[in-house]
């Protein structure tokens, strides 16, 4: 008898606190704005960071074995895996030099409820040419090393990063995955004969690309025109004003920034702390993420 009038507290403490949780969640489901306005209240969001917190990375080179380098990252909850595959083409008439670098990121219906099967979401082409912007204005690659033999033949890589899960702010997971895969890629040595008019390649040499600069990105979202949240999830996407990016290399170098929405935000000063705040997460990520690069 004694052991069961001790359990009984336990078991009504456990219902209590599911029904706390089931409300919490209702709520959260019926009045999210109103949710994240009363977590952020208390300098605190809903997964338990502080608005400038960012969530863990991790880093897993190599795991695709049937592709020339690949790239499985975790950021927080958001899972991206990313495999380069190389092939051989003619290069443009008007850049006989240099080859071709072509990332895609996929957001299939499987990584998210907020994806739908079919054709590219209008986020995922938005976010793939962001990335394409992103990897050639830093210049992580330069073309020319793609070439060949000019005039006649140089590399293509389809960089082809695919969200396995999504809990927002991609575009930061997936550009980590896309250069880490980079790094991680090998080429046959490639020969061309002007002979015959065909190139040969051997798997004997594998050769490294040449990598000269590691550019990361760093999201914040705005909300309610004045609260800046670092690494923003799939929740508090929607709920947001604007986000901003910016985008810098290994050495804290600035190569970009962006603005994605339309929404006004409150202080002029935001962009200046955004940027502050993507330093110290460059130099907190230098001795961890591209130490795994």
């Amino acid at each position: 008898m004694a052991a069961a009038s001790a359990s009984a507290p336990s078991t009504s403490t456990a219902n209590t606190t599911e029904k706390e949780t089931l409300k919490a969640l209702t709520f959260q489901r019926l009045h999210p704005r109103a949710y994240l306005e009363r977590f952020l209240a208390e300098q605190v969001r809903s997964d338990g960071r502080e608005p400038g917190e960012w969530r863990d990375v991790s880093v897993n080179v190599g795991s695709i074995s049937t592709a020339d380098g690949s790239a499985l990252v975790r950021l927080g909850n958001t899972t991206v895996v990313c495999g380069v595959k190389a092939e051989i083409a003619e290069p443009e008439l008007d850049k006989p030099e240099e080859g071709f670098l072509v990332p895609n990121l996929d957001l299939p219906a499987i990584c998210s409820p907020k994806f739908k099967p079919g054709p590219p979401s209008e986020e995922a082409q938005v976010l793939s040419d962001r990335l394409n912007e992103i990897l050639l204005s830093s210049g992580v690659i330069s073309t020319s090393s793609l070439c060949i033999e000019a005039g006649k033949a140089v590399w293509v890589l389809y960089v082809d990063a695919t969200c396995i899960n999504y809990d927002g702010n991609a575009l930061d997971a997936t550009l980590i995955a896309m250069v880490s895969a980079l790094q991680n890629t090998r080429l046959p040595k490639a020969t061309y004969n002007e002979e015959t008019g065909r190139t040969t390649c051997t798997r004997k040499a594998m050769i490294p690309l040449q990598i000269n600069r590691l550019p990361l990105a760093t999201s914040f979202g705005v909300f309610d025109s004045a609260k800046i949240l670092a690494d923003p999830t799939a929740f508090e996407e929607p709920l947001l004003d604007t986000t901003f990016t910016v985008v810098l290399d290994e050495r804290g170098e600035l190569i970009s920034v962006a603005q994605l929405g339309l929404g006004v935000v409150g202080s002029h000063n935001i962009l200046t702390n955004c940027v502050s705040a993507a330093r110290t997460r460059c130099s907190q990520l230098r001795s961890h993420v591209y130490k795994t690069l």
